[in-house]
């Protein structure tokens, strides 16, 4: 069985236009977005192992920030994260599963996360 390798973001913040009621539309959402990224892993992590053993974190980030298009508009944040994970796939071939994570904050009301997950694999 070989290793794996999973990077994440978590407790990632932004604002996204997404919604399907009127008082959604039009209106920036701010979501909350953990990202997780499993690949294959080298046999070994050495002091010296370069960074292209393993993929930039800030890539993560970056699929969720200003990887999404802007003025786009998505009525579910189940697109978000397909958007995400395919801007992943997309960036690196050694990607195999992507899952992500999104709570709508603007809708709790004691601090509650209320959102989905999203497991993608390769295709």
């Amino acid at each position: 069985m070989a290793d794996s390798l999973v990077l994440q973001v978590s407790g990632l913040e932004t604002d996204v236009l997404t919604g399907i009621y009127s008082e959604e539309t039009g209106q920036p959402q701010p979501l909350r977005i953990a990202i997780a990224a499993r690949m294959g892993a080298p046999d070994r992590f050495s002091p010296d192992t370069p960074l292209d053993a393993s993929k930039n974190y800030m890539d993560l980030k970056f699929a969720a920030t200003d990887g999404l298009p802007l003025g786009v508009h998505f009525k579910l944040i189940e697109a978000v994260a397909e958007h995400i994970c395919d801007t992943l796939f997309l960036q690196d071939e050694r990607v195999e599963q992507v899952t992500v994570t999104i709570a709508k904050l603007a809708i709790a009301e004691h601090g509650e996360e209320i959102g989905m997950t999203l497991v993608r694999d390769r295709r």
